[in-house]
Formats: C-alpha cells, structure tokens, sequence
C-alpha cells in the first residue's frame, strides 16, 4: 500500500488586511525563496524521510516555474538539507493567483481564505493524501481536505491568521498596521469592520478544530491558538442559526485538540557559531523584511536617541538594515526610511542593504555587536536567534517570542535585553557599548550557547516526531 503525507508548501498567507484600502504586504514565502517557513517544511520532509523510509511525500506547490530537482537543489544549498528524490513528489497547482493580496484589494482575509479552498480543491482531485499536514497558514482548506475528502489533517502554525488582539484592536479603534486610521477614525467603518472579523474569527476557530493535531512555533503562537480553540460567539451564533447549527453538528463529531504543542522551529545555528566572539564592531544590525509590522522606523528613532544621548558614538556607531523588498510598496517603504534618516542627520551612520545575498548577511553578522528586533508581537524571532548564535547580543522588542522563549535567562544570568520606547533601545545599546571585555565575551558566549542548544534542528525534529503525526498512516511493508 503507497501511502502519502502530504506537506502543503506554497506561498504563505497573508496576515495584513484591511477593510477600506489593500493591504501594505503581499507574498512572504513559497517552496522557492529561502525562508524559515521553508526550513521547517524540508527539516520536516527530511526527518520523516530518514526515520520512515517506506512513506510517499506529496508537496503542493503553486511554484508552476520550478522544477522538482530545481527545488530539491535549491534546498540542497540553500539549507543544507538533503532530500531523497525518489519518495518526494510535487503537484503543481495552477490557482495560486487566488491566495494573491492583489487578487483581493478588498476584504482580503476572507478572499485569500477562499481561494485557498478552491486551491485545496484543486490539489485534492490531483492527489488525495492519506495524512494532510498544513505549514504555511491555510486553515480554511482544511474544511475541503477534512469534509469532503475525509483526510486527518495536521498544521504547523507561525502565526494566526486573525487573533483576538485584532479584534479588540478594531473594537477600541487603536490604528495599527492591520487597522488603517481611515478605518479606526470611523465609528461606521470600525463596526463594520469587527462585524466581519468576528466572523471570521468563528470561522478560523471552526477551521482549526478540524485538525487532529496542532503544532506552533513559541508560546506566544500556543497562547492565541489555544485561545482560538475555545473561541465562541454567541451572536454570531445567533446570526446565521440555519447554517451554524448543522454546522456545528458536524464539527461535534470530530476529536478537535484542546491545545496546541510547542515546536520552535529550526534554526541555522550551525554556520553562525562559528564565528569569533571578538573583534566586534560598533555596528547595530537589522535583519527583516521592509514590512510595516517590523518597524524599522523606530529603529531609526531609536538610533537617533543613541547618538543624541551619548554623543560618544557619533563617529564610531553604525546602524544596518539588512532586508528584502518584495514589491513597489516595499521599495517605496525604504525609500521613505532613507528620507527620514537624512531628517534625524543620521546619513552618514545608516547603511541599508536590500535582498542583501546570503553571504553578505553572514559577513554583518560576523562583525556587529548587536542584533535588533522591534517587531511588536513578534510570533517567534529567527533573527533573534540568529543573533545569538552569530555572537551578537540582541536587544528586541519586549513581547512575544523574542520576550517569553529567546532573550531569556540562561542558568539565572542575562542573554540579551528587552525594550520597548526609542529611550529604552538607546538605553539598552549603550549598555552592551560600555561592557568591559571579559563581560561582553561571557555574555555572546552565554546567549550562543542558549540559543544553539534550544533551537537546533535536532530539538525541532523531536517535536515533530512527537506530535503524533503516524498514528494517522499506516506504514507500508518494506
């Protein structure tokens, strides 16, 4: 008996939406372009590969410009990750377009959502697999897989869709990247808005209680899904009785998790620990894309607070943004982060490399002393832990992955610092610039340690295997 597990592998869904005007973000990541989502999806292939030698991998993607040996060997150089040809295969699927923000100007969630069911349907008449396991954000595909093709379904998630912080940030009008100010000046625009993130906030939650297992990258991710799991809402309920009801009729007989496992994703800690811990540079690195959620302007602000409070730094202090630009808005973003750093006077002391080649990400990684992470909420932070592996001590936002799993203490003693104003970056710089030597080596040598030993590959792979993902396909003879 052939059996397939199935990894859904293509483009990752988009987080940022708004009600009035298209979202600022588009495509982050596919089967093709090197991300971290991409490192989970092969280190997991890989991991069943070697310890299930006997099971067909299936991998959907939407790369229809790729080959299968173009994208085994891209992961190949890429992560170093060998994957055996002859038990993965692709099926391509042609209605990727329709998880595309540009599809969807409007509303873009919902429409995103459902073309991801369409793009479910289409790949469940290419292939049906005997286990469906989801990394990429599609939670809505799983009422296709589960409903209509009676597959188990398992996922991996980085980030929920929606979270009950939108909803609440909707509901007190607070503008933010997923709430533009148009929306959130609007006493109409913002009911309107909740009304239809409440919606599809019951919806996301009936979607994710049709998987048997649930997987999520930190405690962050663990908290608002475990919070999703147990979502309800009774005016929604209300609302639309005739379909709820024998909705939730079929929901009630299915075995839903009551919580999800923590599974930190792997990280490329191998390469960055080998660099030397001395010798480092006045220089603050960025690595992230010019997204508006990473907040790079603060980053700016930040700077400028340094240099502004400690005038000591003006000639030997340097701020790098490292990131990649995927679109127009993104480059119109950079753009306009280089006219407000000629603004602050700081010119001569920013450095911005866009789709910067791996290689040269690893040289500023060698050489600077610290990492910066201002993300709010970030879900997990590979950056962050990239820093630490690569020596450089982070100072990152103080929330989310970044806050409750990385930037931790370490056998009671620091691995890095928290901030959340422009003082407290400033701050916190200044006091990794005024270590004394034995100080600052004990400390790169503490946080690499730390994240070297929590985050491996190895540790990642342990989860995996311990999410219960064969008692769903029953392994063939050899």
């Amino acid at each position: 008996m052939i059996i397939f597990t199935l990894i859904l592998g293509f483009t990752v869904l988009e987080l940022v939406s708004d009600l009035i005007s298209p979202p600022s973000a588009s495509l982050v990541s596919s089967t093709h372009t090197g991300g971290g989502g991409e490192r989970v999806l092969w280190t997991a292939i890989a991991a069943m590969q070697n310890s299930d030698p006997n099971l067909l991998f299936v991998v959907y993607s939407g790369d229809v410009d790729a080959s299968k040996q173009e994208i085994i060997a891209k992961a190949k150089s890429r992560f170093a990750i060998t994957l055996d040809p002859s038990s993965l295969h692709f099926v391509f699927l042609k209605s990727r377009r329709l998880v595309e923000s540009s599809t969807w100007p409007y509303f873009t969630l919902l429409g995103q959502s459902l073309g991801s069911m369409y793009m479910a349907l289409e790949a469940m008449l290419s292939l049906p697999p005997d286990l469906y396991i989801d990394t990429m954000g599609y939670a809505f595909t799983f009422f296709v897989v589960s409903w209509l093709c009676g597959v188990p379904v398992g996922a991996y998630v980085h980030y929920p869709t929606i979270s009950t912080d939108m909803l609440e940030r909707v509901r007190s009008r607070k503008k933010w990247h997923t709430n533009q100010s148009r929306v959130a000046e609007s006493s109409v625009l913002s009911t309107v808005k909740l009304l239809y993130y409440r919606l599809f906030m019951y919806y996301y939650a009936a979607a994710l209680c049709q998987a048997s297992f649930l997987m999520v990258n930190s405690s962050w991710t663990k908290a608002h899904v475990d919070s999703i799991l147990k979502h309800s809402d009774t005016m929604i309920d209300t609302l639309h009785w005739p379909i709820s009801f024998p909705f939730r009729l079929i929901v009630s007989d299915h075995q839903s998790p009551d919580k999800a496992a923590i599974v930190y994703p792997p990280c490329d800690t191998k390469e960055l620990a080998q660099f030397p811990l001395e010798g480092r540079e006045r220089t603050i690195l960025s690595i992230a894309q010019f997204r508006p959620e990473k907040d790079h302007l603060m980053q700016l602000q930040a700077f400028a607070e340094l240099l502004r409070a400690y005038p000591q730094y003006a000639t030997s202090a340097k701020l790098v943004l490292i990131g990649g630009a995927r679109n127009d808005e993104d480059e119109a973003r950079v753009g306009a982060l280089k006219e407000e750093a000629t603004k602050l006077g700081l010119q001569e002391s920013v450095v911005f490399v866009v789709n910067a080649p791996y290689p040269v990400m690893l040289e500023w990684l060698r050489k600077c002393s610290i990492g910066v992470n201002t993300m709010v909420d970030e879900h997990f932070g590979i950056n962050v832990v990239e820093y630490m592996a690569a020596g450089a001590i982070p100072v990152a936002h103080a929330s989310g992955g970044p806050l409750k799993d990385i930037v931790v203490p370490a056998d009671g003693q620091r691995t890095g610092f928290h901030a959340t104003t422009a003082e407290e970056y400033a701050s916190a710089y200044h006091a990794v610039f005024s270590l004394s030597e034995g100080e600052e080596i004990a400390l790169r040598a503490r946080a690499r340690r730390w994240a070297v030993g929590r985050f491996s590959e190895d540790e990642f792979v342990r989860g995996w295997d311990e999410s219960g993902w064969r008692r769903f396909v029953a392994t063939p003879d050899a």
